[in-house]
């Protein structure tokens, strides 16, 4: 005999329902608070059942509501297994056509999904990876917020004065950002003196006095037309964008640290950088929980659906399940690749120019490849070498 316990997660709060093998209702759905008094009143139920028997915890994985849960089952010793909500919606559609949802049902019907299916206990991540996670993330979050910034400010630009954006080669590094907080308009550049000239040209050496001059050529031909709102825009978001760049070196710093302990093979091949390992380190967690490359490809959603019926039988677009972000990670990781290192430059000239292959066809052949070579890497530890990416 065994019990099958299923557990819907929530934010305040978790149901919980528990049955044996030969569907005797141990307990019927009950709930308890997210704290650790509702932890308690778990464990005592759970510390009940006869633990001669197999004990089969099931929960979905519904982001960070269930990690406090998840720690406190592995340190009282239960495991546990994480489900992939998808399939626990399937399976309840394949069972009932009825439409009623709650929590309370939920949890029943996640016990009865781990008695009906197969599923391994979910190996708990090591305290490196959850920490690389959670700044790893943030860290993208920083990244496209300062994104949105330099856009408000190009919008700006575009009404206030358009003409410089092609001056800065569209580019808002640390030079232009000085220039337009201390000098936001064309009237301010027009009035630069031989200092401030000299003094922007020591912020971004690479742009000469006789350049930052004709600057005010520029503002003197200017289609653009004056804006206090756009003015306070570009002020306020160039603030932020300082504040942005200040966090986003903290939590690169902490990442850093986290690698250093790490010592991932990954960071051996050209083109695969700190933030880029970092990255999939946090996403696919310990490598040697999958048992093959492809089973790290269907993790992140790029493998091809396949339809086969009768004579009929092709494979589709990508399926597209699991981390948006991690498919972003290694499309944005094969790209790199393809241009720093030779091995993967060649298999993309094969695929894309010898093949014919979509310019994103021949990418997601190139994150195949990689994955390859990194599930070896890491599940042996070695460094990468040429042999290795053939």
């Amino acid at each position: 005999m065994s019990y099958f316990v299923g557990i819907d997660i929530a934010k305040n709060k978790h149901d919980c329902f528990i049955v044996t093998g030969d569907g005797e209702v141990i307990r019927n759905s009950f709930t308890f608070p997210n704290n650790d008094e509702g932890f308690q009143i778990l464990k005592v139920t759970l510390d009940q059942l006869d633990h001669s028997q197999k004990i089969k915890i099931g929960l979905e994985a519904t982001g960070h509501y269930g990690k406090n849960l998840k720690q406190f089952l592995t340190s009282i010793g239960y495991e546990f297994s994480e489900l992939n909500p998808y399939l626990v919606k399937k399976f309840i559609q394949s069972i009932t056509l009825r439409r009623t949802k709650t929590d309370k049902v939920d949890a029943q019907m996640i016990a009865k999904f781990i008695q009906a299916e197969a599923s391994k206990p979910t190996v708990p991540l090591s305290y490196n990876i959850l920490e690389l996670r959670t700044l790893v993330r943030n860290h993208d979050k920083l990244i496209r917020s300062r994104s949105d910034e330099l856009v408000k400010i190009t919008n700006s630009l575009d009404r206030i004065f358009p003409e410089l954006k092609k001056f800065l080669d569209n580019h808002l590094g640390e030079f232009a950002l000085y220039l337009l907080e201390h000098y936001t308009t064309p009237e301010k550049i027009l009035k630069l003196t031989n200092t401030q000239i000299q003094k922007l040209h020591n912020i971004g050496r690479r742009i000469s006095v006789n350049k930052i001059t004709l600057l005010k050529e520029l503002a003197s031909k200017t289609v653009g037309h004056p804006s206090l709102a756009d003015e306070l825009v570009i002020k306020q978001s160039i603030k932020m964008i300082r504040v942005i760049n200040d966090s986003i070196k903290i939590y690169e710093s902490q990442i850093k640290e986290i690698m250093k302990e790490i010592k991932s093979p990954l960071l051996s091949i050209p083109g695969i950088g700190m933030m880029t390992a970092a990255a999939l380190h946090a996403e696919f967690g310990d490598f040697r929980r999958f048992s093959s490359p492809a089973k790290l490809l269907s993790f992140a959603g790029l493998e091809c659906s396949k339809n086969q019926s009768g004579q009929s039988d092709f494979k589709g677009h990508m399926v597209k399940h699991g981390s948006s972000y991690l498919r972003y990670v290694l499309m944005n990781a094969a790209i790199s690749l393809k241009n720093h290192c030779p091995a993967f430059s060649a298999y993309f000239h094969k695929k894309f120019v010898e093949e014919n292959k979509h310019y994103r066809v021949a990418l997601n052949h190139v994150v195949r490849k990689f994955l390859r070579v990194a599930f070896k890497l890491v599940t042996l530890n070695e460094n990468y070498n040429l042999d290795l990416s053939k």
